[in-house]
């Protein structure tokens, strides 16, 4: 009968300083998990969401992040949304930061692959750190978009849109247009 091995779990900080080359991976609960690549209408919709961020926060000391920038959820997870938004981190003393743990808002771009973890796992973690105001969940093959947003009273609202609704950003006082989110264009 094979034994299973005991390995220590990996700390945030200790995954952080692993050189995975060209291959990424998320820390969840102290263990690696491999991550594959996405699909081209993945790229096209992050990239989208991106653009639109990127103009609209320039000047506001907020800024979107790629998912090449690491979102430490505690101390034994790191997560990489598809688009984070983080404010007052762009300052020359954060250029060599591989991970922030303050997000204000976080986008995920749904698959068949991370559609389970990310609509649980990722969902509490992230509603678990004080900064998040809005968490957006894209599901690309129905352009449909959930919305989980921090209300006034310490909860969360939570709506799956199934016809096309602009995206309220309130923490960062701007909307996304449901449109340019899935633009071909």
């Amino acid at each position: 009968m094979a034994t299973q091995p005991d390995y220590p779990l990996l700390t945030a900080d200790e995954f952080l300083q692993i050189d995975f080359g060209g291959k990424k991976a998320e820390l969840d609960n102290g263990v690696i998990r491999m991550m594959a690549g996405g699909t081209a209408r993945h790229a096209q919709v992050q990239g989208n969401i991106f653009s639109i961020l990127r103009s609209q926060l320039r000047g506001t000391g907020c800024a979107p992040y790629n998912s090449d920038m690491a979102t430490r959820t505690s101390d034994i997870s790191i997560r990489y949304p598809d688009v984070s938004v983080f404010c007052n981190r762009g300052g020359s003393a954060n250029d060599d930061n591989k991970a922030f743990d303050d997000p204000r808002a976080i986008f995920e771009i749904l698959s068949a692959g991370t559609a389970r973890t990310d609509l649980r796992v990722k969902l509490d973690e992230y509603k678990a750190l004080d900064s998040v105001d809005t968490i957006v969940f894209v599901d690309i093959a129905v352009e449909r978009v959930r919305i989980v947003q921090r209300t006034a009273r310490h909860g969360w609202s939570d709506v799956t849109h199934d016809d096309p609704v602009d995206v309220p950003l309130p923490a960062l006082d701007l909307v996304i247009p449901h449109d340019e989110i899935f633009a071909r264009d």
